[in-house]
Parts: C-alpha cells; structure tokens; sequence
C-alpha cells in the first residue's frame, strides 16, 4: 500500500475558541492534517485555517471547502497567497460549489455552477503563480488583475464535488478532489474513473472525508454515530447502513482507514462522533502504527 495521510477534521460545531489547543493536541499525536469547515451560518474557513495554521509548527492545515458562489476568485487568492507565504507547504485550498439552498439565501446562487468553479480554480491558480488574469468567462471576470505578493510555492487547489460532471471538472482542473463523508471504497474507485475522465494528471489526490467512532461497545458506537449517518444518507439519496464510516474498535477502524486509502485515498480525515474526539483520534493512529 502506498503511504497515506491521517487526518482529523475540527467539527463546525465545536466552538471557535478551542481551535488552537485542539490543533496542539493533535498535532502532538502525530496527525498528518486538519481540516477545518466553512458552512453557512458557522465558522469563516480562511480564519479558522489561519488560527490551526498559527497554533502549530508542522501541522497541514485545509479548508473544505470555500463555496466558490460567496467570493471573488481575486480575494480568494489574496486570502490564499497570505497564508501559502506565512506557512508555506501547510496550507490546502479546497473550493467547491457550496450548498445551492445557501448559496441562494445570500443571493449568490451561480447561473452555471460548474463554469463558476472552472473558471475560479483556474483565475485563482493563475493569480497564485503571479501571472496577470484577463478573463470575461461565462461567472468570472477579471480585467487585469495581479497579485503583489504571490506565494513563492503554489498551495494545492482541490474541488469539493459529488456529482459526476463536478468530478470530471476536478480531474481538469484542480490538484485534488474532496469526497464527502459517507462514501466507501467503491465510490472512490468510480469517482476516480470520473476524475480520471477528466484528464487528471497522475498526482491528483483524493482526499476522503469519514465520520469515525472507535469503541467497543457496538450499540453505544452505533448511537454516537446515528444522526450523522442518517442525515448523510439522506442527503447521499442511500440508506444509513450503506453509509461508510470508520467505526468499531481500534483494529477495526484502522482497518476500515486501509480499505479506503487501498482504494486510493491520499489522505483520509476523520469526522469524530461521540466523546474524547482526540482521545478517539489517538487511537485510530496508535492502531495504524502512527
């Protein structure tokens, strides 16, 4: 199996102000990543990347993701360039759709969702690497914008998408793809197909989303772990029971961990359900020899 990451994912109902020693902590344990969500009504993503990303020495810090309908694609490269220069190689900037419901409640629904992000993964890479962008694009228009201070090394850009079309314009354009939590190594291998489709290159990443519980009493794991998978199966459009999560005790969590990056996860971030999230988080990557 090739290597893979382990990360954790900072739950946007968790309060703001305990980001920092949550992130001490489990960059202490040895997690690979943090990521950190930008939902409507919640946490903003930038400022809560950038508090991970000053708490911590090491740790890789990402944002799942930034709707793409709530920004221009020039103050999303400003925001990225400021944190890809301050910690460079610790930053991962995951754009997507955002929810269409949301995006229309704050009256920035897109005519063409999927030529909104196209254009804004493609402006904001351009802008990141220091180049002028002049763009009168179906969503996005840029008249000669550049940025004073790019990065000296660009971030990686991944599309958090679900649907097939969506996947193949991430295979096109972005470095990686989010998938969402719910889904089990199957759908990674079609997803994978679709991105492929799309013509990505050989590097592109998958990074995977998975609500996790560990401990061994089944019906209490079971029980942490009810609303979320009832709520992402419904939103998936599949029953609870074929909604994948990384849960059990240590071993057999770990080993659902394995089943998805032999599936081809590059990285694997844990949503934890139930108490002592980092305590949980320990020892999954005790599990796995972390």
């Amino acid at each position: 199996m090739t290597e893979f990451r382990i990360g954790v994912m900072y739950d946007r109902d968790w309060a703001p102000e305990e980001l920092p020693g949550f992130a001490r902590e489990v960059e202490a344990l040895g997690a690979d990543d943090l990521w950190v969500v930008e939902d409507l009504g919640w946490n903003g993503g930038v400022s809560a990347a950038s508090v991970a990303l000053g708490a911590t020495e090491r740790l890789r810090v990402g944002v799942g993701i930034m709707p793409a309908p709530l920004r221009s694609p020039a103050l999303l490269a400003m925001e990225v360039a400021t944190l890809a220069r301050v910690f460079p190689g610790r930053f991962v900037a995951g754009i997507g759709h955002g929810v269409p419901e949301w995006m229309a409640s704050v009256g920035v629904a897109a005519r063409s969702p999927l030529a909104l992000l196209e254009e804004t993964i493609s402006s904001v890479r351009t802008l990141l690497r220091g180049q002028r962008v002049e763009l009168d694009g179906r969503e996005v228009r840029l008249d000669g914008v550049t940025l004073v201070h790019p990065p000296a090394q660009v971030p990686p850009l991944v599309a958090g998408v679900v649907r097939p079309r969506s996947l193949e314009l991430s295979g096109r354009v972005a470095d990686g793809t989010l998938i969402a939590e719910g889904h089990g190594p199957r759908d990674l291998r079609s997803a994978r197909a679709l991105i492929d489709k799309g013509g990505a290159a050989a590097d592109h990443t998958l990074t995977v989303f998975a609500f996790c519980c560990v401990g061994d009493d089944a019906e209490q794991v079971a029980q942490a772990l009810r609303p979320q998978v009832e709520g992402q199966g419904a939103w998936l459009g599949r029953p609870p029971e074929q909604v994948f999560t990384v849960s059990g005790g240590a071993a057999q969590a770990a080993g659902r961990v394995r089943e998805l990056a032999e599936a081809g996860a590059s990285t694997v971030v844990l949503r934890m359900a139930g108490a002592e999230p980092v305590r949980q988080l320990g020892t999954v990557l005790k599990a796995l020899g972390r």
